[in-house]
């Protein structure tokens, strides 16, 4: 394998992993979608967001970064998928700045639109932005109808887009086929499941754990077969393969699970993954406080899994529906050697960055959410 090729799969992992993390931190907008119902009044709302309001930041920034990894080492990905799906991308941006807005100004004197409405855009970000977000993630497997035309850029009278999107839909199309309902419901279940999980273990109240508990029965119990009909769906599905000297693509029986058993540790990622999450909704029916951390490296570990098959062993990460030789591949879509070799040498940092996470993350979870606490807090979401 050469430079380049290697570096095209590190960066496809630092991708997939951030990714996984991003997963993972949707708790926080699974937890806001228990604003009603599991929480009955204002104190126990109050009680609920700020809990989730110490972690909120940290899934926009992940979320952030996603994107700009993404850009920085695929940016034909970047330029196809957030040029082209710009109507998904934009709702997705949409859900995202009104929880923003929420927890900026909800607990604020004199806000203009009052409490209610700011719960209200939590609840719209907490079920819209999982739901979207897998739906975009599972365009990955799916495709979507685009082409891609290098030739524009020397062709007189050609122009600087290469890549052009063929349904006027512009994104929206993803919702038409039942596999990308199936993932997107499946990761708003899980961001539910682990809403609950992380609310167990952050806040200290008899009453709300009760009824966290019972919400986490019913999530989990919705979770678990929804995703296994994705994951019976991907392993017997046709996928993309690629070849690696002409770049043909075309279609292969049962790709997705020909690239597990050609990858033994990708599949003991997902198997791992799989075992930790449902350990960690055993635990969550019991009420520990430990589930989360099985339930969020069960997440991360699963997410991690499903994204590495999507893009290593030869397959094209982003197949084109139109026309399947524009589908997008490690090897087509990637950064320049240079540019891969240098942001490689920042990705050096990340374990301080995740070490400054670790850090903040112990002190404002030191001692669990009460009542009392919020009664007393002046600054408060």
């Amino acid at each position: 394998m050469d430079t380049l090729t290697l570096l095209q799969h590190y960066w496809w992992f630092v991708v997939s992993l951030l990714g996984a993390l991003l997963v993972f931190l949707l708790f926080v907008q699974g937890g806001q979608t228990l604003l009603y119902g599991t929480a009955r009044t204002d104190e126990e709302r109050t009680l609920l967001v700020n809990a989730l309001g110490r972690k909120w930041e940290l899934t926009y920034t992940t979320l952030v970064t996603f994107g700009g990894a993404f850009f920085a080492s695929f940016p034909l990905f970047y330029s196809t998928s957030f040029g082209g799906a710009v109507y998904l991308w934009l709702l997705i941006l949409a859900v995202f700045v009104l929880q923003a807005v929420a927890y900026e100004f909800r607990s604020k004197p004199g806000n203009l639109f009052g409490r209610k409405t700011y719960d209200l855009f939590l609840m719209i970000n907490g079920i819209a932005g999982p739901l979207l977000l897998g739906a975009a993630v599972g365009t990955l497997f799916t495709g979507a109808p685009f082409t891609v035309d290098r030739f524009q850029l020397v062709e007189p009278g050609g122009t600087p887009v290469i890549s052009q999107w063929e349904s006027p839909w512009h994104g929206l199309e993803a919702f038409a086929l039942l596999p990308n309902w199936l993932l997107g419901c499946s990761v708003a279940l899980l961001a539910q499941v682990l809403g609950c999980q992380y609310l167990m273990n952050a806040v200290a109240d008899e009453q709300l754990a009760a009824r966290l508990r019972r919400r986490h029965r019913v999530a989990a119990a919705l979770f678990v077969p929804l995703f296994l009909g994705f994951l019976g769906w991907l392993l017997t599905t046709d996928g993309p393969a690629v070849d690696p000297t002409t770049g043909l693509v075309s279609a292969e029986p049962y790709k997705y699970l020909h690239n597990l058993l050609a990858m033994p540790a990708v599949a003991a990622v997902l198997l791992a993954g799989i075992v930790l999450t449902l350990a960690g909704i055993l635990l969550g029916r019991r009420g520990s406080r430990r589930a989360i951390w099985f339930g969020g490296a069960g997440a991360v570990l699963a997410v991690l899994g499903l994204l590495l098959a999507a893009g290593w062993n030869d397959t094209a990460y982003y197949p084109s529906l139109t026309q399947m030789q524009s589908s997008l591949t490690l090897y087509n879509s990637s950064s320049s050697l240079f540019t891969l070799r240098v942001m490689a040498w920042v990705t050096l940092l990340v374990p301080f960055v995740a070490a400054y996470i670790v850090c903040a993350w112990r002190a404002l979870n030191r001692r669990p959410v009460t009542r009392d606490e919020m009664r007393r807090e002046e600054e408060r979401y």
